[in-house]
């Protein structure tokens, strides 16, 4: 029997998870099916999880599939969340890939985090976002839906990170920021026409990097573009963190020029 590996969250919907694993298979030259598990709750599914050889996880898993693993790499305690799980007769081990994508995709496009960000959402990938800009010197606001569990996720992320975040609404949203960091699943396909943020709220940050890579161009990044300021969307960051987890199945090492390669082919394949 092959080699197992998916990618669960819930909704999926389109994902550019499957092709991409497929190329890093056949750039290893490793066997392996990788495939899509729209799961509606982890409950009732561990049966399912430890039958896979590795596997990916999504919005809204990232903190949740925590308490059912065995042991977490450092990368994960790091962040609170898991995005890369890898079964062994061992146990499951939880890791987190999301931040090599996430800063490798900011240093290609000159992007920094040591001024003023506005982080929106604080989810699985919002407090690795977090945590990086504390790590790199930055200024943080963070906007949230519900201010409790964002000040209770704030002082977890603190205390792993130092420094202070500044928590605050969606609609109170005050101040001018060097980068806007977007890490909700708002303006991802099928709903392409929602932003997270008004134009006003755009107009007082000087770049964007926004985690969706479905749509190519969100609504937000064209708030961004359509001032001739910069807008990057998620597809580096997602095809470098699933290299990286092809790294803890397999051991596999990739280029640069490799994972640029994969990169285009996705976007092209996004046009389709």
């Amino acid at each position: 029997m092959g080699r197992k590996f998916t990618l669960i969250g819930h909704p999926l919907g389109h994902t550019m998870s499957p092709p991409i694993h497929k190329r890093l298979f056949e750039l290893s030259a490793k066997s392996g099916e990788y495939g899509v598990t729209d799961l509606p709750a982890l409950d009732g599914n561990r049966s399912l999880l430890e039958s896979l050889d590795g596997y990916n996880v999504t919005i809204p898993y990232k903190t949740e599939i925590i308490g059912f693993l065995d042991r977490l790499d450092d990368s994960a305690k790091r962040y609170g969340a898991v995005n890369c799980v890898k079964n062994s007769p061992d146990g499951a081990v939880g890791y987190n890939t999301d931040c090599t994508g996430f800063l490798r995709s900011l240093e290609g496009e000159g992007l920094s985090l040591g001024g003023k960000v506005l982080l929106l959402g604080c989810g699985g990938a919002g407090r690795m976002m977090a945590t990086e800009t504390l790590l790199h010197g930055g200024t943080l606001t963070i906007a949230v839906r519900d201010i409790n569990k964002g000040k209770a996720a704030a002082d977890e992320i603190i205390k792993s990170a130092g420094g202070e975040i500044t928590i605050t609404t969606f609609d109170k949203i005050e101040g001018e920021f060097d980068i806007c960091l977007n890490s909700t699943p708002v303006g991802m396909f099928p709903d392409v026409d929602a932003s997270p943020i008004s134009d006003a709220v755009a107009d007082k940050c000087g770049a964007v990097f926004d985690a969706i890579y479905n749509p190519a161009e969100t609504m937000l990044m064209r708030q961004f573009s359509s001032a001739e300021k910069k807008a990057v969307g998620g597809m580096a960051m997602l095809v470098w963190q699933a290299a990286v987890a092809h790294k803890i199945w397999d051991n596999a090492d990739y280029t640069n020029e490799e994972i640029s390669s994969i990169i285009d082919e996705m976007n092209d394949l996004m046009k389709k």
